[in-house]
């Protein structure tokens, strides 16, 4: 822990819902990729009900916010602005504790680096560490914690499983909820490229680079520098994709190939590759969500995700569902995930469909 605040979670922006529990905001100590010190803010969220037994802490990583500062999780939840507002809140009804970080970036110097999987890892587990050290709060140190995520969440989720037994061996992890992890950024941004979604794959551009200490204005015409700066410097998620929708990145580009093509050569080629899930085994339960039917997540990504972490022995259940686009099917995580984690809290055995 650096320091803390008090603060307040909202479930609207016009500030009428408040939720009922013990909120602060907290900045906390974590690495960089290359194990470089970093402050990252975050938020944690107590219910005031007493709970039965050492009250157990979940981490939610969020999914993609935006790259600007007024993005971070924290300063929504605050405002009544947080898009997951409900899927924390369901977390916290259950009487657990919540921590929720901002990630590297956000509401903290430097750009977000978005997509960049080990500092998104670290930055989860080391919430979790921050959170069992908050004075006041009555949480234990070395109670039972859970990891959450969905899309860019579920990515940093997936991450934070992997590295947990080498990082945070401490933790004593009862499970990961992983939901449409962009596991595969090559899959990932051939499918975001023109679509609606498409400034997603812009801020990925911004925060591998931002990860790597690359320059990205020499890849871009007058128009990608000013596309990128307005949706790294201004614009929220809703608000990006409301503004960008269908943005094809060829006419960002100074040659004027794809950015895709991009991805395929160096420096570019090696840090996407770097950012591939599954080649590390998560020594906790997992359960792995997607939606067939999702819209900016390819669903054979979460697939061959399963396969990957199957081969190395982890102990996965694999589920999909039906449900239409990348942002309705975040309900299918929800319901899936919560009744997994009150049994994993339980010390219920993990099913495993590997």
């Amino acid at each position: 822990m650096i320091r803390s605040e008090p603060a307040v979670f909202y479930l609207d922006p016009l500030k009428v819902v408040r939720v009922d529990v013990s909120v602060e905001r907290i900045m906390y100590r974590s690495t960089d990729r290359l194990g470089n010190p970093i402050a990252v803010t975050g938020t944690v969220l107590v219910p005031r009900a007493a709970y039965h037994g050492p009250r157990p802490i979940v981490a939610f990583a969020p999914g993609t916010q935006g790259l600007a500062d007024q993005c971070a999780p924290s300063r929504q939840m605050a405002a009544g602005t947080e898009y997951e507002a409900l899927p924390v809140k369901r977390l916290l009804d259950q009487g657990w504790a919540v921590v929720v970080t901002d990630y590297q970036g956000l509401g903290t110097p430097g750009v977000h680096t978005y997509m960049n999987r080990v500092v998104q890892g670290h930055a989860v587990l080391d919430s979790l560490r921050a959170a069992q050290h908050l004075p006041g709060t009555g949480l234990p140190e070395d109670g039972p914690v859970a990891l959450y995520g969905y899309s860019q969440g579920g990515g940093a989720t997936a991450s934070a499983a992997e590295l947990a037994p080498t990082y945070a061996p401490e933790l004593k992890i009862r499970g990961a909820v992983v939901g449409a992890p962009p596991a595969d950024m090559d899959k990932v941004a051939g499918s975001l490229d023109g679509s609606a979604y498409s400034a997603f794959f812009n801020y990925a551009l911004s925060g591998l680079a931002a990860g790597y200490g690359i320059n990205t204005d020499p890849y871009l015409n007058a128009y990608g520098r000013r596309v990128t700066a307005d949706l790294r410097d201004n614009l929220c998620t809703t608000q990006a994709i409301a503004k960008y929708p269908f943005l094809q990145s060829r006419f960002l580009t100074a040659d004027g190939r794809p950015l895709t093509e991009l991805l395929k050569h160096a420096p570019w080629a090696a840090i996407v590759a770097q950012q591939q899930l599954g080649k590390i085994k998560p020594t906790a339960p997992v359960l792995l969500s997607a939606s067939v039917l999702d819209d900016v997540i390819p669903y054979q990504v979460s697939k061959d995700l399963n396969t990957r972490w199957c081969r190395l022995g982890a102990r996965v259940k694999f589920t999909h569902n039906y449900i239409p686009g990348h942002i309705a099917a975040s309900a299918g995580n929800s319901s899936e995930g919560v009744p997994w984690l009150v049994d994993r809290f339980a010390d219920k055995p993990a099913p495993t469909t590997c």
